[in-house]
């Protein structure tokens, strides 16, 4: 199946809420394309009727102006499946580790590839906590993400680590941030691919606040629901497999 985002093959992730453009993305990116469009030069008017000979020596004419480039083509959203929100809650393997409890959701193809992800990381005692964010890669670095809730103005922040299939951003979890995510309808998490166009992913967050403020969920309950949406996948991924065939083409191994 051919997305247009660009995804580097990697086993799949195993399921984790470790999960979006940076402050310029947008701007340096209309920025570069105003820079290969410079506006033509006016060239001096010729003189009607004079012989080559009698005219004095011109410098050579300047280059014709580059003609603008072509913009990149809007990035098809490939069908996304989502997990639901869920809130987990674990100590680690030292004796005085605080719990930390964690709230997220991701979003895969219908082939079961991770694409985004959201977590708000909430350590137990401590008044700070984390919003990370994780998309896949390759992506440019340097423009970092950006996320939106809705229509409220976006925020940008730097990815601070890469691996296998994706990049993480963090922000921090401030009471106005996670009040937004509560209350928001979707969350746009978006950053900047290898072809510099801009990739833009939605999160919808109308059941965020009621896994946050609720218990956590049972691993086990998780667990079968990761069961049943796999095989979902596996299902799809059959019927697209079949489709294809049936329609002359080869299917992907």
């Amino acid at each position: 199946m051919t997305h247009s985002i660009v995804i580097a093959p990697a086993r799949p992730v195993r399921r984790s809420f470790a999960t979006a453009t940076a402050a310029a993305v947008f701007s340096l990116v209309a920025g570069l394309a105003a820079a290969q469009t410079p506006p033509a030069q006016q060239r001096p008017a010729q003189r009607p009727a004079q012989p080559r000979a009698a005219q004095p020596a011109q410098p050579p004419a300047a280059a014709p102006a580059p003609q603008a480039q072509p913009q990149p083509p809007a990035q098809q959203m490939p069908q996304l499946i989502y997990s639901p929100w869920a809130k987990f809650c674990g100590k680690g393997q030292d004796a005085n580790a605080k719990q930390v409890c964690f709230t997220g959701k991701d979003a895969r193809t219908e082939a079961g590839v991770p694409v985004v992800a959201a977590a708000l990381i909430e350590p137990e005692g401590e008044s700070k906590k984390i919003f990370r964010i994780t998309l896949p890669s390759p992506l440019q670095l340097q423009y970092g993400t950006r996320v939106i809730v809705d229509q409220q103005p976006p925020l940008t922040g730097p990815f601070f680590t890469c691996f296998a299939n994706g990049c993480m951003a963090d922000y921090e979890g401030t009471p106005d941030l996670i009040g937004k995510l509560k209350k928001g309808q979707t969350l746009t998490i978006q950053a900047i691919n290898l072809a510099g166009a801009a990739i833009s992913f939605p999160l919808p967050l109308t059941e965020f606040a009621k896994a946050n403020e609720g218990p956590p969920v049972d691993p086990k309950v998780f667990e079968e629901q990761q069961k049943k949406l796999q095989e979902e996948l596996q299902k799809r991924a059959e019927e697209a497999r079949k489709k294809l065939e049936q329609s002359g083409g080869q299917a992907p191994k």
